[in-house]
């Protein structure tokens, strides 16, 4: 069974895969052309595994940027995962020393094939979102040391490669909303982004955005129960 479930696991991540290897190829040669060698890019990504600050961190490193710095810079990108992380958390209790992995590689692109998959009754749930996430970091760790091997050996000019992962969220928004009973959710996120992307820019729209469309959502879940509830009662009677 584990290995049918690996198997399954890593159909579902292949697209995943694409996308975290050339943005982690794109990764590993900034940070060659920063002076550090190939192995410090895949340490990183083993160590840290954040994605999109992982670029931010090219520069911070090459300028010696003070402890205080990094980290609050961090938790500002990384902030969304406190609000996504929760739909989680009851899964990630039950999985015993997992837990601690299972939080530390929570990503945008997990989250979401998690949250899409319907996986099937006969396998594991939980073994396959940890399979999912193992599979995950060792394509954006490979893809790390790839891109600090080559940017070595081999001049590239990879503008534009991290368009990837916009492709990569817009075919997931795109199947969620084909899949989704109500699209209340997607069009409060969307509102939401492009209003605050509008008012305050690409560097501050995603926590106020989160905020809100969050809001919402708990609202609209409450209100939903609510008339389950008041449908399930009348029904009774």
């Amino acid at each position: 069974m584990r290995k049918s479930e690996l198997r399954y696991a890593f159909a579902k991540s292949i697209p995943i895969m694409f996308s975290y290897i050339f943005l982690g190829m794109a990764f590993g040669i900034l940070m060659n052309q920063a002076g550090f060698a190939f192995y410090w890019s895949g340490l990183i990504s083993l160590i840290v595994y954040t994605g999109a600050f992982q670029f931010v961190m090219v520069p911070f490193l090459s300028a010696g940027t003070g402890l205080v710095t990094v980290a609050l810079t961090a938790l500002a990108m990384n902030s969304r995962h406190i609000f996504y992380g929760v739909s989680f958390v009851e899964d990630f209790c039950k999985m015993g020393k997992r837990f601690p992995y299972m939080v530390f590689s929570l990503t945008d692109e997990t989250f979401a094939l998690n949250s899409t998959t319907e996986f099937p009754i006969h396998m594991n749930k939980r073994n396959l979102m940890f399979y999912i996430a193992v599979l995950c970091q060792i394509y954006w760790v490979i893809g790390s040391v790839l891109g600090g091997i080559m940017g070595q050996v081999i001049p590239f000019d990879f503008e534009g490669v991290d368009f990837c992962m916009t492709a990569l969220f817009v075919t997931i928004f795109i199947d969620q909303w084909r899949k989704a009973e109500t699209h209340i959710p997607a069009l409060a996120g969307l509102i939401f982004s492009m209003v605050f992307l509008l008012l305050l820019g690409a560097d501050n729209f995603i926590l106020p955005s989160l905020l809100l469309s969050t809001v919402v959502l708990i609202f609209y879940g409450q209100y939903k129960s609510t008339n389950i509830d008041t449908k399930g009662a009348e029904d009774h009677e």
